[in-house]
């Protein structure tokens, strides 16, 4: 992520941010089974505990998920981009197409949370409304320098330090204590209800970073730079240092639920890893075995998710559940099976659709 790039005017396809991209849709559809819940209530088992957010105050795996959808989504409008303008799409145009995207992506993000059994909701907890703001932000900067960007990033981050810490609201005056931090007094504001699991809606300016910083390591692979891998992994260790080093030093807890900037900094060191590590695995080695299979799911990420959010959880995987139970009833199989087959058949059939749709070239895209 350096000041000086030069971009391809055409590339080829990324491969690698195919599969991550893939990868990350496959596990948010087998977690939307129910089985990495289910495994953990019945076992408490410490790697399984890693496919669950971190209560409060700490990192699981499962945590680096959303900033991972995030980060994709930048890397993925720097090609995007790329190939507008070199195709000869003005800034304008682009612009409009942009807007248009962040205002689907904010209607479904809204629509997902907003039927309840009670009736209907207003939230902005879910990760497509917050990905219609850092969508925008990244868009806005995306022509600017890298140090710019990069300083953008850094006021965002003092942004909510600055909310958190010196705000004092009556009763939100403590800027790590779930309940009463200044995020939940503005989802008070905002939807007049505070989120029980301690997620805030203002998340959305400190995850910023994350899609921003995708924006420039995209730009950086479409570079001529040599160095690409090199400034990924050190750009990821510095992020990694910074982030626990907060934290480490009692100076900024990493707290995912209310996107705490230590925690956006270190999610932001995997994320870059993560990239880092597909690219040499994927486009440098040229290791594209078995890759198909994740990537039949990234390729259609909006349809799926949105799929197993709103289909799967209200009708369809209790419909395909009810069934693989009802058959293994009949050999007395245990719960465990139950669940284990139900969830494959759940992602597996969700897994056909999406290659249905691959099949036909159906891509849907906000």
């Amino acid at each position: 992520m350096t000041t000086k790039q030069t971009l391809n005017p055409l590339s080829t396809r990324l491969l690698s941010l195919d599969f991550l991209r893939g990868f990350i849709m496959v596990l948010l559809a087998i977690e939307s089974t129910g089985m990495y819940d289910y495994l953990y209530e019945h076992s408490h088992n410490s790697f399984i505990e890693q496919f669950t957010h971190h209560p409060w105050h700490g990192l699981h795996f499962w945590d680096l998920v959303q900033p991972a959808f995030m980060f994709m989504a930048g890397v993925a409008m720097a090609f995007s981009l790329n190939k507008q303008w070199a195709n000869g799409t003005t800034w304008n145009q682009s612009f409009k197409k942009t807007l248009k995207r962040c205002g689907w992506l904010f209607f479904w993000g809204v629509l997902d949370y907003a039927v309840r059994p009670k009736g209907l909701s207003f939230e902005l907890w879910d990760v497509l409304t917050q990905l219609s703001f850092t969508t925008l932000v990244a868009f806005l900067i995306f022509r600017w320098s890298s140090l710019a960007q990069i300083g953008v990033c850094i006021g965002l981050l003092v942004l909510t330090e600055i909310l958190y810490r010196f705000t004092h609201v009556p009763g939100f005056d403590q800027p790590f204590t779930d309940q009463h931090n200044f995020g939940n007094y503005i989802d008070l504001l905002l939807m007049n209800k505070i989120n029980n699991g301690g997620w805030v809606a203002i998340n959305c300016i400190p995850t910023a970073v994350h899609t921003i910083a995708g924006a420039l390591a995209g730009k950086l692979l479409l570079s001529s730079n040599h160095h690409k891998l090199r400034q990924l992994i050190l750009w990821g260790l510095a992020c990694l240092v910074l982030g626990y080093g907060f934290d480490l030093l009692n100076i900024t807890p990493i707290i995912k639920r209310i996107a705490t900037t230590s925690f956006t900094i270190a999610a932001l060191g995997w994320c870059l890893w993560f990239l880092a590590i597909s690219y040499w695995w994927v486009d440098v080695l040229g290791h594209r075995k078995y890759l198909t299979f994740f990537t039949i799911v990234g390729m259609n990420s909006i349809f799926i998710y949105l799929f197993f959010e709103i289909v799967g959880s209200r009708w369809f995987n209790g419909y395909i559940g009810c069934i693989s139970n009802g058959i293994l009833s009949w050999f007395n199989a245990g719960e465990l099976l139950k669940v284990i087959v139900a969830s494959a058949c759940i992602f597996g059939l969700e897994w056909l659709l999406c290659y249905f749709l691959y099949r036909k070239k159906v891509f849907f895209k906000l």
